[in-house]
């Protein structure tokens, strides 16, 4: 699934080459996340004394064909953290949102759409976790953005479209206990770009 991932983004990096034009550009990106896997709403009150705990970064390219109405490409790295009863779970992904924006007025712009997910690397309070139900996933990114001639600046939201459970054993007091946990992003994601 992972060179699905990759192939998709390659195929829209193609079509800009082929198809070169005003409005045509690509470039680099890199920014925060603050996830929550699972519930972010709910993560938000239980987490304000803390809000450090659920940060993350993301850094990439991205390709972009059209002006007024376009079309956004992009392949980026994320790694994410997430508090789950003062225990720590990261996650390393790649992230392949296919996004459709449209300019609103002047500088700023809405857009959103699919986001493909290939999940690399998971662990629990320093635990690796080699168990997750789908290493592959798709998700929805939708948000604003503001973009002054070569540097644009967006803030997103993306969830996970299906339960996507890490199932790993624990051992209590001498007991194993089989737990879960709910590995679908649920994120806010600001990030920085920069045309080339």
């Amino acid at each position: 699934m992972k060179k699905l991932v990759i192939s998709t983004f390659l195929l829209s990096l193609f079509c800009f080459s082929a198809n070169a034009q005003e409005g045509t550009s690509f470039g680099i990106k890199a920014g925060l996340n603050y996830n929550s896997n699972g519930d972010y709403f709910q993560s938000i009150g239980d987490n304000a004394q803390n809000p450090d705990r659920n940060i993350g970064y993301h850094i990439g390219v991205y390709g972009k064909i059209g002006n007024a109405l376009y079309f956004r490409p992009e392949l980026i790295y994320t790694s994410t953290k997430s508090d789950y009863n003062s225990d720590d779970f990261e996650m390393k992904k790649i992230d392949a949102p296919l996004l459709v924006g449209i300019k609103v007025i002047g500088p700023v712009s809405v857009f959103g759409g699919p986001s493909l997910q290939y999940i690399l690397d998971t662990q629990f309070d320093g635990i690796n976790i080699d168990n997750v139900e789908n290493d592959f996933s798709v998700g929805l990114n939708f948000g604003i953005g503001l973009n002054f001639n070569k540097i644009g600046i967006d803030l997103r939201y993306e969830r996970g479209f299906s339960d996507n459970e890490a199932t790993f054993i624990g051992n209590n007091l001498g007991q194993a206990a089989i737990s879960r946990i709910d590995t679908r992003p649920d994120q806010l994601i600001l990030s920085l770009s920069i045309a080339l």
